[in-house]
This record gives C-alpha cells, sequence and structure tokens, in this order.
C-alpha cells in the first residue's frame, strides 16, 4: 500500500506513513478532521482507536474540548521545555488580567535560561519525578539554596499549566516544600543606635532616604519614584505632620533600563504619616536637595538626570553601615525596622499590613521583630501604675 493512500474504513480513515506506522483520524460532529494524538504500530490499534472515536460519537460523549486536549497532548510528545516555557512567559496573565510586570518577566527569563537550563532541550512529555528531584538536589548541593526555591516554584507552574493544557498527564514536580525552601538567614533591623549611626555616617543627601526607609517601610523602589508632589507637610497651629504617598514604584530591568509602573499590589497604594520626631530631617531634604518642581524626584541619579540605581547607591550606603558595625546588614533591613517599632508602639496586624503595604496580614508579620516587646509592655504598666 501507498504510503499517501488512506485506507477507506467504515469510520474514519487509516494511512500508512513512510515510516511504517499507522495514522488515523476522523470527521467529527464539528465537521473538523481529527487526527490521533499518536500513531500505531499496526492496523489493529488503529482501528481500535476509531472504534472508541466512533462509540463517543455514537452516545453523546464525544467533546470538542476534550479532543483539542488530546491532540494537544499528542503535540506535546515534540515540544521542548524551553519552547514551550518561553511562550508561557510571554503569555501569562494575572487574575486580574495583566501580562506580566516587565521586571517579573526579565526574573523569569533568568531563571529559565540559568538554573532550569538543564531541561530546556528536554521534551514536556519526558520530564519525570526523578529528573526534578535529581536537578532540584543538585542546586541545593550548590549553595543556592534559595534560588532553588524559586527555580522550582517556576518550573512548578511552568508544568501546571501544561497539564492543565493537556500536553502532560501530570506534574512531575511533587517535592513537598521545595518552593518555600530558604536559607534560614534572617535579616536583623538597625537598633536606633544603629541606626543613628548610619544616618550620621550616610551621604547628607541620602540620609531622608535613611529616614523614610526607616520610618515608613517603603521599598527600594517604592522610595526612588517618590517626588515633590508625594510628600504633604501639613501645618496645624504651630503642629507639623508628614504625609508620604506612595502610588507608584520604579524597576530596572536589564535592556530596558527603568520603568515606573505601579506597586507591587494593589494595597501597596498608601498614605503613611511620618513620626514627627524626623521631620526636620525630611523638611530640610526637600529645601536643600530637591528641585521646586512637583515632579521632581526625591532621590534622583547623581547628575539629576534619572532614577537612582541601586549599583550607585551602594557606593553611599555600604560604608554607612560599615560604621554602623552591620556590613551584614541589606538596605531592605530598614523595612524591618519600620515594621518593628510600629509594633513596639502599638500598630495591630491590620495596621502594619496597611502602613507596609502588604495584601496579607500573613506578610505583615514576617516583618515584625518584637524581642523588646515585653520590656515596652513592662514600661508602659509601669506608666498606667
Amino acid at each position: 500500500m501507498s504510503s499517501r493512500r488512506k485506507r477507506r474504513e467504515s469510520f474514519g480513515a487509516l494511512r500508512k506513513l513512510p515510516s511504517g506506522r499507522y495514522q488515523a483520524s476522523y470527521i467529527g460532529p464539528d465537521g473538523e478532521r481529527h487526527n490521533a494524538p499518536q500513531t500505531f504500530d499496526g492496523v489493529t490499534d488503529a482501528r481500535g482507536w476509531l472504534a472508541v472515536q466512533q462509540a463517543r460519537v455514537l452516545d453523546g460523549t464525544w467533546s470538542k474540548f476534550d479532543t483539542a486536549r488530546a491532540e494537544q497532548s499528542g503535540q506535546g510528545r515534540g515540544l521542548t521545555f524551553l519552547a514551550f516555557a518561553t511562550a508561557w512567559v510571554d503569555t501569562r496573565t494575572n487574575r486580574h488580567g495583566d501580562h506580566l510586570r516587565p521586571r517579573t518577566a526579565a526574573e523569569y527569563r533568568r531563571l529559565i535560561a540559568g538554573p532550569l537550563r538543564p531541561f530546556a532541550d528536554a521534551r514536556l512529555t519526558s520530564i519525570t519525578p526523578e529528573q526534578v528531584r535529581s536537578w532540584y538536589s543538585a542546586l541545593i548541593a550548590a549553595g543556592t539554596k534559595t534560588q532553588a526555591a524559586r527555580a522550582y516554584e517556576l518550573l512548578k507552574a511552568i508544568l501546571s499549566t501544561a497539564a492543565a493544557d493537556g500536553r502532560i498527564k501530570t506534574n512531575p514536580c511533587q517535592i513537598r516544600g521545595a518552593a518555600s525552601a530558604s536559607t534560614g538567614k534572617k535579616t536583623e533591623p538597625p537598633t536606633p543606635s544603629e541606626l543613628q549611626a548610619i544616618v550620621t555616617g550616610i551621604t547628607p543627601r541620602f540620609r531622608a532616604a535613611v529616614i523614610l526607609a526607616a520610618w515608613t517601610g517603603v521599598r527600594y523602589g517604592e522610595l526612588t519614584e517618590l517626588r515633590r508632589r508625594d510628600i504633604d507637610v501639613l501645618e496645624d497651629e504651630g503642629d507639623q505632620a508628614i504625609v508620604v504617598n506612595v502610588s507608584r514604584g520604579v524597576t530596572h530591568v536589564t535592556g530596558q533600563g527603568f520603568i515606573v509602573g505601579a506597586t507591587k499590589s494593589e494595597a501597596g497604594v498608601r498614605a503613611i504619616v511620618l513620626p514627627p520626631h524626623v521631620n526636620e530631617i525630611v523638611t530640610s531634604h526637600l529645601r536643600e536637595f530637591v528641585g521646586r518642581s512637583a515632579d521632581s524626584l526625591l532621590f534622583p541619579s547623581a547628575d539629576g538626570s534619572g532614577h537612582l540605581a541601586q549599583s550607585a547607591f551602594y557606593k553611599h550606603w555600604n560604608p554607612a553601615r560599615i560604621a554602623a558595625g552591620r556590613q551584614d546588614m541589606p538596605w531592605h533591613a530598614l523595612r524591618h525596622y519600620g515594621a518593628t517599632r510600629a509594633a513596639l508602639a502599638g500598630a495591630t496586624l491590620k495596621e502594619l499590613q496597611s502602613r507596609l503595604g502588604h495584601s496579607t496580614v500573613s506578610a505583615a508579620m514576617r516583618y515584625q521583630h518584637t524581642a523588646g516587646r515585653d520590656e515596652e509592655l513592662a514600661r508602659r504598666m509601669s506608666e498606667l501604675a
């Protein structure tokens, strides 16, 4: 029989391929031709598949959706992880229907090209739980525990979509707790004396940056997108209040530069009142270092032309933290400081959540470092007595 000739059947059609295997297809109730998701060794197996499809059509259980899923599953047999993952990043949307933010998409592509590279040329259907465990174990052994967790979480999400699309039967990512693994290192906020040493030691034009980060808990991207119009200085019968309005953030994406966008989540849009004892540092900064335009950045780059890169700011931050004896402390620790001081002042979890711009209470709880809470409560009890 010719390799191009179709064999007539009572239902559907068979064709012998040059490889010697058989391809089966049929016209469905939708009027379209549907191919079997795989080829068959012999005519008997191919006819068996056609018989099953005919039975589904006759008893009314045939579904165009299920058939499409099966066909996609067959296509997945030759689809590589890299091809599917690349398309996944390009088309991924959140629950609001928005595409990934540029920084997030760039980070996913970095993980795909980096720690997930061993899967690049693997067919989706060939990735097994054993391979995933071996890969994950190697990353952990290399000492990249946090990155391993991030890469595993991304791999699991991508393959979950592949499973939902019918391209693979089950998700091979089955390691319990792998996505939440961490190095166990805790971020320790500065003590009040350490914070004062940093404020004193840092370049004068960045003293207000330290104060705002420490007492409002703003993220670096939120801080460096703050403009004059975002700071409200309110006067009432001699009393002064400063409100920091956070509604945007800036991120730097390799190859794209600085991108201004929304805050990390909807909860990130907030108004934060500064503790009065630091007002003078902020108002002095507005007078001495910020342009008169409402759009003037509070902390621009050295030449004043744009946003302040973290690498440029690090040259000022690192000497200041070393002078305070806290060379281990990341900038993000100041956000922890703000949460801790607010908690010690009596803020509820809901208030902390609002002040820090967290979407969940559990996220706000992670930023509390209230080891001295009992001492503070005891002092207040004495005051009441």
